[in-house]
């Protein structure tokens, strides 16, 4: 083989290689035809470009047509490829070279496979034919024939006779034993012996199927044996389906089910025929946007105001809209299909195709809905006669589908997870075209709800748990929505509170919750209804009064029924607004159903937890108007209608363990309107002595309203505390919260919020500890509520809140314990009934003594007795006394009420009878309740007569005794509740009426006088309230033995508790000296007033806002009884005048308590007396003293008063007897008595320098030198002897004490180690109550011995003139130490900087308890 050097020839010689290796391989391989048209093609290409001679590709070419068959018919394909590529370019050259290569190729390929391939322009310039213009007309024509001419068969309106036999076969009666096959024997021999066209065979058979439509077994297997294509099947019911398209025309029902019944049966697929059906889905998606936005317009336009110009305008647009309606569009094939499908039972397709759609848009089409609500029928039928038919009542029953692939009936509620809730589910809300399938279903939901509480297995938990949730999703897309579109359906709406009562209340909120926020914007209709059902609610509010009230409330009700949440929500705004209407509102609110009334609580507590509301005003010192309208319509609306509350108690709770106190509101309104319990602090007197008798007279004088009806609503609160646990868990959220409002709240608040929320949550846990302990029986309370010691060590609970919740149960298990006795041994001795008495109350309160140990440390009970303590916090005033002017009160006014009745003729008689049986048992039950109370309280101070010996221990001074009185239980106490104030005064007086050893009553009254300014300034508006009825108490008392000096002897003489001396052997009352006199006391109650006076103007002249507030209170309660003193009052005239002139423009709430205690002031000031008179002042003292210093606390002067000197006892018996037959009152000099008020006038016990010490010293050295001389020249008697021996045992004893009280390391005597072992061990705060010192004990001490020396110069009628008298302060006996003590006088503390000389108890007075 020859080699060529040029590229031409090596492609040459390449071809002819794979030529020759293609023939001398053992097996024919052939080219692969694009690998070989490539290479022609590049061989070619060569030859256009001009790389190629002519002649040579021309011989390779020629030789290679032998290698295949198809050769030319690939090379014509390569010359057609290059045909189009040459066409397109524009060098002339290329063109020619592709002709001449072609033109040299025609003996290669055949002249018709070019006239195939090539365009007709190139075949023309090769010569193959003549025209191209006409080789093209003959192309158009030849496809025209071939693939456009149709032949002619038979067609009906030529020869009719084959499709008139067609058409009677199809027709003939098929009732006998004409079967499918048959006929289509017969068919097949009308179309061979006519000609007919198959085509137009089965188009036929589907137009007869469709007239006789009820044939559908017959047609559907003709059918079906017929075809052979589902494809041309589906096209032929597509061009019938497009026929009906036009604007005006309608697609006949029995197209849908021919067209329906194809599909069930599978004969064609629904997505070859769903293409041919209109609308598109498209202008679907598009009709439900504007359906959408249209709703929306017209619920704009509902809400907003339209002028009179614009509603005109509105009119017209309404009207064009109206008249493009009336055009109607072309029909809805695919809801047709739809419909016709639902009908035969076919859901899978069904569903398919709604699935297509926007949400609800199939269902919202009322055919639709019916259709699918019809096979919901026929699928719950027979679960429903099995479990949901309602006793009494029939029913008709549904016949099922004859069709065998409709969805399975069910049989189980498990069954209806099938096919049943998945229907459901794409009703949504248009199950309301449908009321019946709409009961059906709740009532299945109720059987289902029943079985699911009393079937507790739990293998059959989880489906349970699953057919649960499946219930409350129909609740919420179908049940709810439907309940919406309903007109007024106050059946339904009664059948669905059936259901939903037996959800928990949560689950219930959620539902509600999801239909008012979410379920309104999920519809056009439903966004429709909810803006007319706005316009009506505006529409009947603004209608609303107390005249139309029963009108209102028809239409509130009708509203109500379909759509209440949409109603009580703008309710709520406009009561939240104007809180006048809450009255018409709940009046109106009577033609409500049940379900009505559980969505208006849940729409209240949304309104309460709304985030978005602040509860609290601008100036942030008070709560929101909004808060408190929301809590009045509370208390009303639950009160008045059966509305369950665990779900707004449950919402207290949870705000409470929130740390957040506000909506204690809501709860006392709630308590005080269902239970009548009303907590204020503005009682009447006549109220006060009321609430301390029995319930009965509580509720009819011990409130302002007339508290009637009560029972019902009494009873419902409290199952719902009791079911949902909530009792306990209140109480002590709210006894925590107290202390929380001050420490968690209180950061930023302004001091007088913080009060009022303080005083909101004491007085609402007062309140509410009240209904339980009213309401709840024994049992339940007991069992609910802990031990003392629990309450306050694990749950944290204050004192005083404990024991508020624990005293009802200990006095329901007294009583228990008491009636279990009286059974047990039957007597009626007075005598027997007591002894069970005290020992039903010794089982009940032991275990409460041993308990109470706990809440405080040891040191605290060597004064006290636990059983002491335990009485004080146990008893009430019900125990202590018997209003009978109280119940004498409402008796009357129930004899004078049935005298009004019969003397009313207007009233009818079988009216007056009635009310005259109520007025009569109420007498009854009032009478019946003195007595029983009367009985009790005998049992209870007969209880205390013989416990009292027992209270108090002498282990400690009368002082520390007193403090930790006051400390632990009477402070705390008289602040919590009015009636605790007047309890705590009562006590202390029934202590002091009871002769209570170690009790000095005394003592008690000055402490509580004497020192009001820190109290005051703690305490909230509230408590001051208490604090002033408390003091006002105390001063009733004081005041009625001031007034009266046989009251004073009776009462008070020869009682421990006025003793002036106290002896270690007790108390024998023989001996007057020990007593306080009537003159004194007189004397030290002015120093009380004094003391009033001056805290009081210490109070109004500070500026602060509390201090102001709280002392104008306290002095506006204490008014019946202070001021009594001219000059006094004069002085809080003054000051009271300054804070009105003061107060008047910058803060109107206490310009208004000033003006209104001034006021009352002056009309008092008829009652006042000079001092003088209120107590005989000592001439010679009254002219010593200046006329500046009798001017009231306001100026600088003081005055004076009377000192009772007091003596220490001895050890032994002759001393002791000694000393009664000395006498225990001497005479003193001037300078004794002054030094000794120096020593003892200041309240704060500040402590006495030693430099002090050792010049007093000095000075009764110097005296006792003196005494002894006068004693020698008296001469030596037995009496001097003895008197000597006592002398000296002082002196020592004095001096064991100074050397303690100087060196304070020394071990105590052991004679003295109980007295200054209290002093030691005392607390910081004991110190700061009591108002004294371990030094300040020891001063005292000496200087009641330095008095009882000089006390033995004189005589007794010295000391009583003493007694009477007050001594002035003499400026020529005052010493160094007095000068430097009245400068730590002139800095004390403000309750006692300026304290009144009045020689008497603790502040001012030295009474001392000599230990043995």
């Amino acid at each position: 083989m020859c080699v060529y050097k040029s590229r031409c020839q090596y492609v040459c010689v390449y071809i002819c290689v794979l030529v020759f290796i293609s023939f001398c391989s053992d097996c024919v391989v052939f080219f692969v035809s694009a690998d070989l048209q490539a290479a022609l093609y590049e061989l070619c290409w060569n030859v256009i470009q001009g790389n190629l001679k002519l002649d040579l590709v021309t011989s390779v070419l020629g030789d290679m047509m032998d290698l295949r068959e198809d050769m030319p018919s690939i090379l014509a394909d390569v010359f057609s490829i290059l045909d189009l590529e040459t066409g397109a370019l524009e060098e002339k050259n290329r063109r020619d070279h592709y002709t001449q290569l072609v033109g040299s190729c025609l003996s290669l390929i055949p002249e018709a496979i070019l006239k195939e391939r090539l365009d007709p322009e190139t075949l023309e310039s090769l010569g193959l034919i003549k025209q191209a213009h006409q080789f093209n007309q003959k192309i158009v024509k030849i496809k025209t024939k071939l693939f456009y001419k149709q032949q002619k068969f038979n067609l009906l309106r030529e020869e009719n006779e084959g499709y008139a036999k067609l058409i009677t076969e199809l027709g003939q009666d098929l009732s006998g034993n004409i079967t499918s096959h048959l006929v289509l024997e017969n068919i097949k021999s009308l179309i061979g012996c006519f000609n007919l066209d198959p085509n137009r065979v089965l188009d036929i058979i589907l137009e007869v199927y469709e007239s006789r439509s009820d044939q559908d077994e017959f047609f559907l297997s003709l059918i079906k044996s017929y075809m052979c294509e589902p494809l041309t099947l589906c096209h032929i019911l597509g061009f019938k389906f497009k026929f009906y398209q036009e604007p005006n025309e309608e697609t006949p029902k029995s197209l849908y089910h021919i067209a329906a019944a194809l599909l069930h049966h599978n004969l064609i697929e629904l997505e070859d025929l769903y293409v041919h059906l209109m609308p598109l889905d498209v202008t679907i998606i598009e009709e439900h946007k504007r359906e959408i936005s249209e709703a929306k317009q017209i619920a704009r336009k509902l809400v907003m105001v339209v002028l009179p110009s614009d509603k005109s305008e509105d009119r017209e647009k309404e009207k064009e809209k109206e008249e493009e309606k009336f055009e109607k569009p072309p029909d809805n094939q695919k809801l047709g299909l739809l419909e016709a499908l639902l009908k035969i039972g076919d859901w899978q397709h069904a569903q398919s195709i709604m699935d297509q759609m926007p949400s609800f848009y199939s269902a919202s089409h009322k055919t639709i809905a019916l259709a699918l609500c019809q096979l919901v029928h026929l699928t719950v039928e027979p679960l429903y006669r099995r479990v949901g038919v309602p006793k009494g009542a029939r029913g008709s029953a549904m016949l099922a589908l004859r069709n065998s692939r409709a969805p399975r009936p069910a049989e189980t509620f498990e069954d209806l997870r099938k096919d049943t809730f998945s229907m459901l589910s794409y009703l949504g809300p248009h199950l309301s075209h449908d009321p019946i399938l709409f009961a059906k279903i709740v009532r299945l939901g109720k059987a289902f709800m029943k079985e699911y509480q009393s079937d507790s297995r739990p293998e059959v938990k989880d489906k349970m748990e699953i057919l649960l949730s499946c219930f409350l999703s129909i609740a919420d897309q179908v049940l709810l929505p439907s309940l919406s579109l309903m007109e007024c359906n106050a059946c339904m709406s009664e059948e669905l509170w059936g259901l939903f009562k037996l959800f928990p209340y949560h689950h219930r909120y959620r539902l509600y919750g999801q239909w008012k926020n979410e379920t309104y914007s999920s519809h056009p209709l439903l966004v429709k209804v909810k803006a007319q059902t706005v316009e009506r609610a505006k529409y009947i509010m603004k209608r609303l009064t107390k005249e139309n009230v029963k009108q209102s409330g028809r239409q509130i009700g009708k509203l109500s029924h379909s759509n209440p949440t949409i109603l009580f929500d703008y309710m709520l705004s406009q009561i939240q607004w104007y809180d006048n209407l809450i009255v018409p509102v709940v009046d109106s609110l009577k033609f409500l159903t049940s379900l009505n009334y559980d969505v208006l609580a849940y729409c209240i507590i949304e309104a309460l937890a709304n985030p978005e509301k602040e509860k609290m005003k601008h100036d942030d010192t008070t709560i929101s108007s909004w808060l408190q309208s929301l809590a009045s319509l509370c208390g009303a609306v639950f009160r008045k209608y059966p509305i369950e509350l665990a779900g707004l108690l449950q919402y207290v709770t949870n705000q409470l363990k929130a740390g957040k106190s506000f909506d204690l509101l809501i709860l006392k309104e709630v308590v005080q309107k269902m239970a009548g319990i009303e907590i204020t602090d503005e009682m009447t007197s006549e109220q006060l002595e009321a609430m301390t008798g029995g319930e009965q007279l509580k509720a009819e004088g011990g409130y302002f309203g007339q508290i009637r009806n009560t029972k019902k609503s009494s009873q419902r609160l409290k199952d719902a505390l009791l079911d949902h646990e909530l009792a306990l868990p209140l109480c002590l959220l709210m006894a925590q919260q107290r202390n929380g409002v001050v420490f968690l709240e209180g950061g930023e608040k302004h001091l007088k919020l913080v009060g009022h929320l303080y005083d909101q949550c004491h007085d609402t846990l007062v309140q509410f500890g009240g209904f339980l302990a009213s309401n709840l029986s024994t049992e339940d309370y007991i069992k609910r509520v802990p031990s003392i010691d629990v309450l306050c060590n694990q749950f944290h609970t204050p004192h005083d809140a404990a024991f508020f919740l624990s005293r009802p149960m200990y006095a329901h298990q007294i009583l228990s314990k008491y009636d279990e006795l009286k059974k047990a041994e039957k007597g009626n001795r007075q005598q027997q009934k007591v002894h069970k008495y005290m020992s039903a109350c010794e089982q009940v309160m032991t275990p409460v003594h041993e308990a109470v140990v706990s809440l405080h440390p040891a040191r605290v009970w060597d004064d006290l007795r636990p059983q002491f303590y335990a009485t004080f916090w146990s008893l009430t005033m019900y125990d202590l006394a018997v209003p009978h002017s109280a119940y004498d009160r409402e008796v009357n006014k129930l004899k004078a009420q049935i005298k009004a009745i019969e003397d009313n003729p207007e009233i009818p008689l079988n009216k007056k009878k009635k009310e005259k049986e109520r007025c009569t048992a109420l007498q009854e039950k009032l009478q019946e309740e003195e007595k029983k109370q009367m009985d009790h309280v005998q049992r209870v101070l007969h209880r205390l007569k013989l416990e009292k010996d027992n209270w108090l221990l002498a282990k400690s001074t009368k002082n520390e005794t007193i403090t930790k009185f006051l400390q632990l239980c009477l402070f705390p106490r008289c602040i919590f509740s009015s009636i605790d104030a007047v309890y705590c005064a009562r006590f202390v007086e029934l202590v002091h009426q009871q002769k209570t050893p170690n009790f000095c009553t005394l003592l008690c009254y000055d402490r509580v006088f004497s020192a009001i300014i820190y109290t005051v300034a703690s305490c909230t508006e509230n408590e001051s309230h208490r604090y002033g009825r408390f003091l006002c108490c105390m001063l009733e008392t004081v005041t009625r033995w001031h007034s009266n000096r046989t009251t004073y002897e009776k009462e008070c003489v020869n009682y421990p508790g006025f003793l002036t001396i106290f002896r270690a052997t007790g108390f024998d009352g023989g001996n007057k000296a020990d007593q306080l006199d009537y003159e004194n006391f007189r004397h030290v109650v002015h120093k009380w007033h004094y003391m009033l006076t001056k805290a009081s103007v210490h109070c109004l002249e500070t500026g602060d806002y509390t201090h102001i507030r709280n002392i104008l209170i306290v002095l506006t309660k204490i008014l019946p009884c202070y001021p009594k003193v001219l000059n006094l009052g004069q002085a809080l005239e003054c000051r009271v005048h300054k804070i009105c002139l003061e107060e008047k423009d910058k803060r109107p709430d206490l310009y208004a308590l000033a003006m209104g205690y001034s006021g009352r002031l002056k009309s008092q000031k008829v009652h006042m007396v000079p001092e003088n008179e209120f107590h005989h002042k000592d001439q010679q003292a009254r002219s010593a003293t200046p006329a500046s210093q009798q001017n009231g606390p306001g100026s600088a002067g003081k005055p004076a008063a009377s000192s009772v000197k007091t003596e220490e006892g001895q050890k032994s018996e002759n001393n002791h007897k000694n000393n009664k037959s000395q006498g225990t009152v001497k005479p003193v000099n001037k300078a004794n008595s002054a030094a000794a008020k120096v020593a003892t006038s200041n309240g704060n016990g500040a402590v006495i320098s030693t430099k002090a010490v050792k010049e007093r010293d000095e000075k009764e050295k110097s005296g006792k030198e003196k005494k002894e001389k006068k004693e020698k020249a008296l001469g030596s008697t037995p009496e001097t002897k003895a008197e000597n021996r006592r002398e000296k045992q002082r002196d020592e004893r004095l001096g064991k004490e100074e050397r303690v009280a100087r060196e304070g390391k020394e071990k105590t005597p052991k004679t003295d180690r109980e007295k200054v072992k209290p002093e030691e061990k005392i607390n910081k705060e004991d110190k700061v109550k009591a108002g004294n010192g371990d030094a300040t004990e020891l001063s005292r001490e000496r200087d009641v011995i330095k008095e009882s020396k000089s006390k033995e110069k004189g005589d007794r009628s010295a000391a009583a003139a003493t007694l009477k008298s007050p001594t002035p302060r003499s400026d020529s006996v005052e010493s160094e130490r007095d000068h430097k003590r009245r400068k730590i006088d002139s800095h004390s503390s403000p309750s006692h900087s300026s304290s009144v000389k009045v020689s008497m108890p603790e502040h001012s007075l030295p009474l001392h308890i000599q230990q043995p």
